[in-house]
């Protein structure tokens, strides 16, 4: 374990958050390492349509109103999960491919916040599926321009 003190900035953690276990996990690290430090957490759902073509109207219309009731339950749940950090947090829906819009929302913190360290916490998968054709953190640990902590 390393005791070194950590830089002096601000931390800004992106936290993917799904509602599941590996998310919760997730959260929970990401509070531990804010912990005697300035900075925020920033809680990311990604809202993953399938491709658009395939659908109707309708059907992306009520897709949009069930991602919509997601987001005021994650919101809650992330809510009860962060009580006490109060104007240490925000949470965020984006739409798109899970990896992809973490990295884009630290990229956009980063530019907000050009002195603080940007990092994205996510919770790794519990799928089987996942290790064999990959995950969002695989795609992230490829990919990702700012460090990444995979919470098991």
């Amino acid at each position: 374990m390393n005791t070194a003190t950590p830089p002096a900035g601000n931390l800004y953690l992106v936290v993917g958050y799904d509602g599941s276990p590996p998310a919760i996990r997730a959260l929970d690290a990401a509070v531990g390492l804010l912990q005697g430090r300035a900075g925020r957490i920033d809680v990311v759902y990604v809202a993953h349509l399938p491709s658009m073509d395939m659908l109707s109207p309708g059907a992306v219309a009520e897709m949009e109103s069930s991602f919509d009731e997601i987001e005021r339950d994650l919101r809650t749940t992330a809510a009860e999960q962060l009580r006490g950090l109060e104007e240490g947090w925000g949470f965020e829906r984006r739409q798109g491919m899970i990896a992809e819009e973490l990295i884009a929302a630290a990229r956009d913190l980063g530019a907000a916040h050009p002195q603080a360290t940007i990092v994205i916490v996510v919770g790794s998968s519990s799928q089987v599926a996942h290790r064999v054709v990959g995950s969002a953190a695989v795609s992230l640990a490829r990919h990702s321009p700012v460090p990444l902590i995979v919470v098991p």
